[in-house]
Order: structure tokens, then sequence, then C-alpha cells
């Protein structure tokens, strides 16, 4: 049960950012005995996890860069006070590169048009671009193709010479890092070099960079001078069997009616399911409007009561339907959905393999208006509410939150210790 400092949820995803530290302290130093630096990636509102809140994590355990989607991601991240350097490689035709220019933020360019429509908003703001080249190795997705190549090369190497960019890098994406044998990688390493080797002979001297999170953790050799590790950061092995890495993300909610039911009785929408004998049975207001996966119906646990128990009948849009058997459950009982597995609860790794996806989808789909999202650290003490949607003390159940506010662990203090203000640590571009 919870107290009236620390509300169960309806529905609630726990972001532990000392696990965020960890896993970017542990992707740093593998990075840094390559000697690369390490670009922590937050697109997607950070997978799901808070675009802004696992940045200024990642940087203060030693990211020297990060990495989103989109220009309007990194002009968010520049608007939160994030001063460290940014990268965004995803544009549309009509993207307005100048707001992103007079911030700094680093642009990837794969083609001519979008060259020339970088340079023209740094002649207009009359501030240098920051550009990363791209060249596709095989991915065969984004990313300038072999042939364009040195035609690319010769037009960025004449907007550098004219002041109004500067080419950072050279990059590209690699398509089957998860698997660190398979020949398409060093295929794709060769191609980046000769990609390099073009831009050298152009008089720049860019940087390079490759590696996901599959090749920061499995292929030292393609770590260049920059990795991009994303998953990982999350505590999401991209990898077959086990990792140093901590999961992130706890999806939680709590029972908000229990009930005992006969022998026959049958649950939910088509009676899936019928119990076989008198039984517990725990309502939780969650459902595939939240992020639970409706394929999941009839194949699908949650923990609660200290145990793993199964969810009966389907998943509806709302709620499902925990068989806790004849063990006594109470209303207001915490139930965890998912989490890093460490007490045996469920991981979204066992939700990815049961619906046939990767975790990456069931951690990003959580990222739902009604379910909130809390970051914790056990360094600070405190659980923050990001505040992005509305709840009770703002006066409404939607909507844009005014910035985050903090809520006290009510753990009691060592002796003769005192409160010490939280620091948010920021690098400079």
């Amino acid at each position: 049960m919870a107290d009236q400092h620390n509300p169960l949820p309806r529905a609630e995803v726990r972001i532990d950012l000392d696990a965020v530290k960890h896993n970017v302290e542990l992707l740093t130093r593998l990075a840094g005995s390559s000697g690369a630096q390490t670009m922590a990636v937050v697109k997607a509102d950070g997978y799901g996890h808070g675009a802004v809140a696992v940045g200024n994590a990642a940087l203060a355990a030693g990211a020297s860069w990060l990495g989103v989607a989109s220009v309007d991601e990194a002009l968010a991240l520049r608007a939160a006070g994030i001063q460290g350097r940014i990268f965004c490689w995803l544009h549309t035709v009509d993207d307005n590169f100048g707001p992103a220019v007079e911030a700094g933020i680093h642009l990837s360019v794969s083609s001519l048009r979008q060259l020339w429509a970088v340079n023209s908003a740094a002649r207009a703001v009359g501030t240098e671009a920051r550009i990363h080249l791209k060249i596709d190795t095989g991915l065969t997705r984004g990313g300038c193709q072999p042939a364009d190549w040195p035609t690319l090369v010769e037009a960025a190497a004449s907007a550098h010479d004219e002041g109004t960019v500067e080419i950072a890098a050279v990059w590209s994406h690699l398509a089957n890092a998860d698997e660190p044998g398979h020949p398409s990688m060093d295929l794709q390493a060769a191609r980046l070099d000769e990609a390099y080797k073009v831009a050298l002979e152009a008089g720049l001297h860019p940087i390079r960079h490759l590696a996901n999170s599959a090749a920061t953790l499995s292929r030292p050799d393609l770590h260049f001078d920059l990795v991009r590790p994303g998953i990982a950061v999350y505590g999401l092995n991209p990898l077959p069997g086990d990792s140093d890495l901590k999961p992130v993300m706890t999806f939680r909610s709590s029972v908000s009616l229990a009930r005992r039911v006969p022998a026959g009785e049958s649950v939910s929408y088509g009676h899936i399911w019928t119990a076989e004998r008198d039984t517990n049975l725990a309502l939780v207001p969650v459902g595939y409007a939240d992020g639970v996966p409706r394929a999941l119906s009839g194949n699908m646990e949650v923990w609660l009561g200290g145990a793993r128990r199964p969810v009966v009948g389907r998943v509806c849009m709302d709620q499902i339907v925990v068989d806790c058997g004849d063990d006594p459950i109470t209303d207001g009982d915490e139930v965890v959905l998912f989490g890093p597995g460490d007490e045996g609860e469920p991981t979204a790794r066992e939700w990815a393999d049961k619906t046939g996806t990767i975790d990456y989808e069931i951690v990003t789909g959580m990222y739902r208006p009604r379910v909130r999202r809390f970051f914790l650290s056990a360094a600070v003490g405190e659980a923050v509410d990001e505040g992005r949607r509305g709840d009770r003390r703002r006066g409404g159940l939607g909507g844009d939150g005014p910035g985050p506010f903090f809520l006290r662990r009510r753990t009691p203090a060592s002796p003769g210790s005192a409160a010490t203000p939280t620091t948010r640590t920021r690098t400079s571009r």
C-alpha cells in the first residue's frame, strides 16, 4: 500500500538515472580504451525514458555528445539548458536549419541539396555550420551514395573554404551490428575508410564515427573516433547473452479492485479464460492504451505480492486481470509489469520476445499520455516527475506541465549528514 507521500500510480514508469550513469560509464570506458569519445543517443524522447533527464545524466557520466534524430529534438535539448555537443541526422525537405546552426547543433548532410540548405542557413544567420557528411556504406537507407561522394565532398570543401561550414565528421551506420561476426560489418568499415580518404585528399580533417550500441560493446576495431550507443544507454543489451548493463525503466501500476470469484467464472472480452477453481483476481488499470501490447493476451505475467502472476483474459484498452490463486491481495497493492528483472519481475526483453518485436519498441512505447514518468537517483535521494503531463496538483489530467517537480523520498538521513543541493553537470561544446 502507498502512503500520501508516495502514491501508487494508475500507470507509471520509473527511470533510474543512476543506472543510466552506470551504463554510460561502462560504454565510455569501452570507447576510451580505443581512444574514442561517446555520443549518448537520446532520440525519441530518450527511447521513451526522457531525453533531457537522460541527456544530463549521460553527460555527467562522461558522454561527450548527445545524438537525436530531428532538428526539433536537438533544439528542445538546447532549450532545456543542455550546452554539450548535440548531433542530429534525419531531416525533412522543409526543415529550417537556421535555429539549429545558431544553436551550434551539428547537422548530418547526405546530399548536395542538404548541403546547400545548411550553407544558406549559415549565411542567413551569420554563423558557421558544423556538419557531418554521411556516406551510405551498405545500410541502403540514408547517406550519400558512393558514386556521388566525391562531388559532395568537393562541394563541402568549397563551403568550408568560404567559412560557412565546418566539416566535423564523416560517418555511416551499421546494418548488422547485432551479429558481431557478420561480414557486412567489415565491408562497411572499409567503405567508411575509403570515404574518409576522399575527405582527407580534399584537405579536410574530420573525425569518423560508425559504431552503434552493439559495435561499441563487441567491436573495438570499429570505434574510430566516436561511438554512438543508443539502446545500451538504457540498459538493454542488443547482443545475445548477459552483460553488465543495468535496465533503466520499470513499468508499474497498482491493484484497483481485488475480488474472489468461484470456479466456472469467465473473464473479460470473449471469455477466453475461465476459472478452474475458486480464485482471487486483481483488476489492474492499465491496458493497450498505456503500452501493454494486446498481443500479450493469454501470454503475460506481472509481479504482484512477491511472485509472478498470470494475466488472464484479454488485454483491454484500459485494464488487465491477474489471477492470484488463493494468495491474499488488497486494493492498492503494487503491480510491476516489467523492470530490470532483479527480483524476478518480467523484463522488457520478455515482452519483446513474446510479441515478436524488439525491446526498443517496448520501452519507446511507454511514452504515453496516461503514463506518469518519474526519475530516480539514489545519489540525490529524490524522485522527479517530469511534469510533462498534468496531474491533480496542477488541475488536470492532460497537457504539458510547467516543468519538473521533486518528491522527497521518505528515507532517514544518516546521523550527522546534511542535505546536499542537486547539481547538474553540463559540458561545453
